[in-house]
C-alpha cells in the first residue's frame, strides 16, 4: 500500500508542474507583442550616418587641438555609430520569415 500512497501525490504534482509550465508558456506567447505588427523601424540608418560624421569631424578637430585621447574616443564612438549603421540597414535587407510560415 505503500507504492500507491507514492503514486498518489507524485502524479498530481506532476500533473500540476505541467499544467503551470504550459499556461506559463502559453501566457507568455498571448502577451508577447508580434514582429510584424510593429510598422516603425527601430533604428534610422541615415540618422546614424550623420551622427558617425559629426562624431568624425570632432574627432578631428580634437587631434588638431592636441587632444589625442579624446580624439581617439571620439573616432571610435563614430566607428561603433558606423557600425550600428551597417547593422540596421543589414537587418532591413535580410529578413528571415517566421518559422511558422
Amino acid at each position: 500500500m505503500h507504492h500507491a500512497t507514492r503514486a498518489r501525490r507524485t502524479l498530481p504534482a506532476l500533473f500540476a508542474t505541467t499544467l503551470l509550465a504550459g499556461g506559463l508558456l502559453l501566457g507568455q506567447t498571448a502577451a508577447a507583442p508580434a514582429a510584424e505588427a510593429a510598422p516603425h523601424r527601430t533604428c534610422n540608418v541615415q540618422q546614424l550616418k550623420n551622427q558617425a560624421q559629426d562624431e568624425r569631424q570632432r574627432a578631428a578637430q580634437l587631434k588638431r587641438l592636441g587632444a589625442r585621447e579624446e580624439s581617439r574616443r571620439a573616432y571610435a564612438r563614430a566607428e561603433a555609430l558606423d557600425k550600428r549603421a551597417k547593422q540596421c540597414a543589414r537587418s532591413e535587407d535580410v529578413v528571415a520569415p517566421p518559422f511558422w510560415k
